[in-house]
């Protein structure tokens, strides 16, 4: 699994060759646990202190909130790991569009489907044979879809995406099939398609992703965190500049892919909100040199 998230990330990261492939319905849920668990706590928006622990080996210190469990070795500083926190905190706050019994429903999936995020330090982090197989025990007991590194290039949208991915590909994916589900039959299929069609959506990166299924998953994983991110108007702000997605803004995306922008329209607000300036402010600097 870990030799998966190495191959998204970069290709996800670099500027390659464009080959051709196609979205299709063999979709595959690698990252996500096979079987919910029965019970989950009854305060589904906590965030809770960094905390050391020996629960997720090769990690040595998680950090709880509203149903996702960060986890880092000790390279990786406490404040970037409780600014990640508060980021997921605020993506959850509740305000006068929350339609909270919804908002719940999304944390109860978060916390019955134990997402898991991987923090690392750096581009250039590593793990020895030990270390590997201890991760790959973690992906089969835990959802987990994608790391997030502190010290690199675009480091809000580095967190943002990755926060994202694990909501879409867990929460959107259960509380709204229909819309959002990594299915053949959702909207978010549907209109993944006609983004790829009308050439600003270039899944030729995701080639060398050789399982077919792992890929499609990608791609309908990487253009829901381009609806919601684009939708929220981050990327003129916090990048990137350069990518396999050809619009910037949310005013460009709402005439350009109307129904994509329609689709975030009638179903994110009403459960999740664009973090604040302030907080997402904190991981700018935020690079190693």
């Amino acid at each position: 699994m870990i030799r998966i998230l190495l191959v998204i990330f970069f290709i996800v990261c670099s500027c390659s060759e464009t080959k051709v492939i196609e979205l299709n319905n063999d979709i595959r849920l690698d990252c996500i646990r096979q079987a919910p668990i029965e019970t989950v706590q009854t305060e589904l928006y906590d965030l809770k202190p960094v905390e050391l622990t020996n629960l997720f080996p090769p990690f040595t210190k998680k950090l709880q909130v509203c149903g996702i469990t960060l986890v880092a070795r000790d390279d990786v500083s406490n404040s970037f790991m409780e600014n990640i926190g508060k980021t997921v905190k605020e993506i959850f706050i509740i305000n006068d569009f929350t339609d909270t019994a919804k908002q719940q429903e999304l944390l109860i999936q978060l916390f019955k489907y134990k997402i898991l995020i991987p923090l690392f330090y750096g581009e250039d982090w590593s793990l020895n044979f030990e270390e590997e197989n201890q991760f790959d025990l973690l992906t089969k007991s835990n959802s987990m879809c994608d790391i997030i590194m502190e010290g690199v290039d675009n480091q809000t949208m580095e967190v943002v995406e990755h926060i994202l991915h694990h909501i879409s590909d867990i929460g959107l994916h259960y509380m709204y099939p229909e819309q959002w589900g990594l299915s053949e039959h959702s909207k978010l299929y549907t209109e993944t398609q006609k983004a790829i069609s009308k050439e600003y959506y270039d899944i030729g990166q995701y080639y060398d992703i050789k399982n077919q299924g792992v890929r499609n998953r990608v791609i309908l994983q990487e253009y829901a965190y381009w609806i919601i991110y684009t939708s929220w108007d981050l990327r003129n702000t916090y990048g990137p500049e350069e990518s396999e997605w050809s619009i910037f803004s949310r005013e460009e995306f709402s005439f350009k892919l109307e129904e994509s922008f329609s689709l975030f329209e009638e179903t994110i607000p009403k459960v999740m909100t664009c973090p604040s300036d302030e907080t997402l402010n904190q991981f700018l600097g935020n690079v190693s040199s």
